[in-house]
């Protein structure tokens, strides 16, 4: 089935993803996971190798090849070797935070933002979460007041993916208060800003490596030419690009599903119990033969989602599925291969408990699965008030 998603393009693409993670990615997991931190060289070395930015236009120093499936290719080879926060660290730069500029930015803004962004020099982030604002983003309270040439922006955001080496956020701020849904923008902060200060570097259950932080704006001044987009058209915007998020997160949960499970069947017929493996016990062929069902299903669906993204059809509602359910069933997936190895799955240095504590958050950001069960069931309820 995986023959009908690429092409031989894509598997000599592979081919290059798979040398630069073992060269590259694999030695160093371990250090930054106990660092907490990974390192901006493997952000260099992978602009370099065209591993992130080929999104990017080629004008702006990019790949220019926007065909999500190559995305698809570097998340499936990470998720081999066990990077999930180095899957979600590239895929925020290359599937969030470069559309919002390549689609919005002004020429300046390209100018300054996309070249960094391809050669790994420049790490971006947005910032929408906040102490009180989560899934429901109209809760934001960060304000962005007109003064003058500037913009001053006091807020507080909270669990910031790559906030902590980001030399640029995308701000979600409130620019008029009276004007509900319209009253948001996006502005552009860059690291050194005068007020703009990190907090801490949270301390999360999983993804250790990925730097997740709050961010302090106090009386944070930059100059109108930052907004990004169209000023009270900020939630719009956002509203835009969240299927194209909401695919990459649940590119990543099948990603790393298959990659537990195909390491977990080679566990099950290497261990052997009561002198033979334990992949010869009924129960185990079960549990690996209703995986394997599952992870083909969810696959056939997620490769439709794909063809529709780069065709510019996908919908949001359809990516609200594909989110929800691939990441659902990464968690149940990883918990039963987690089951299949005892007490040895409980051991980090097996693959699958890392695995087990990464995916827990997949069902949360992004929107959680609960948010994307209510635009379904909106889009149902508004189709059937049309009969």
């Amino acid at each position: 089935m995986e023959r009908q998603l690429f092409n031989a393009d894509h598997d000599a693409y592979r081919e290059m993803a798979r040398e630069f993670i073992a060269r590259e990615v694999a030695p160093n997991l371990e250090r930054w996971e106990t660092n907490r931190l990974i390192d901006r060289q493997v952000w260099l070395a992978a602009g370099k190798h065209g591993i992130i930015g080929l999104r990017v236009p080629e004008e702006f120093d990019g790949g220019g090849q926007p065909d999500y499936r190559y995305q698809v290719v570097v998340m499936k080879e990470l998720a081999k070797v066990g990077a999930a926060s180095l899957i979600s660290s590239f895929s925020l730069q290359d599937n969030i935070i470069v559309p919002y500029i390549n689609d919005l930015g002004t020429e300046e803004q390209k100018q300054r933002c996309l070249p960094g962004m391809a050669s790994g020099e420049l790490i971006g982030a947005i910032a929408m979460t906040e102490p009180g604002a989560g899934s429901d983003l109209q809760g934001v309270r960060t304000t962005a007041v007109r003064d003058g040439d500037q913009w001053v922006i006091n807020g507080q955001k909270t669990f910031i993916t790559s906030g902590i080496n980001a030399d640029f956020v995308i701000v979600v701020a409130r620019t008029d208060p009276d004007a509900g849904s319209r009253g948001f923008s996006l502005i552009v902060v860059e690291t050194g800003t005068p007020g703009f200060t990190r907090g801490r570097k949270l301390d999360k259950i999983g993804l250790h490596a990925q730097d997740t932080a709050e961010l302090f704006f106090d009386n944070v001044r930059v100059p109108v030419t930052n907004l990004l987009g169209t000023e009270g058209r900020g939630f719009v915007h956002l509203m835009e690009r969240l299927p194209l998020e909401r695919m990459s997160i649940a590119t990543s949960a099948l990603a790393s599903a298959d990659a537990v499970f195909a390491e977990t069947t080679r566990y099950c017929f290497q261990r052997t119990a009561f002198g033979k493996p334990i992949g010869d016990f009924q129960n185990t062929r079960f549990q690996l033969a209703e995986i394997s069902t599952e992870l083909d299903v969810t696959r056939a669906y997620h490769d439709a989602c794909v063809h529709a993204l780069n065709t510019g059809t996908l919908i949001a509602v359809e990516a609200a599925k594909a989110k929800w359910w691939a990441t659902e069933l990464q968690k149940r997936v990883i918990d039963r291969c987690l089951q299949l190895h005892g007490g040895y799955g409980y051991m980090l240095e097996y693959p699958v408990a890392r695995a087990f504590i990464d995916s827990r958050i997949q069902t949360i950001y992004g929107g959680t699965t609960e948010i994307m069960k209510e635009i379904i069931g909106r889009d149902i309820a508004s189709e059937e008030s049309k009969r």
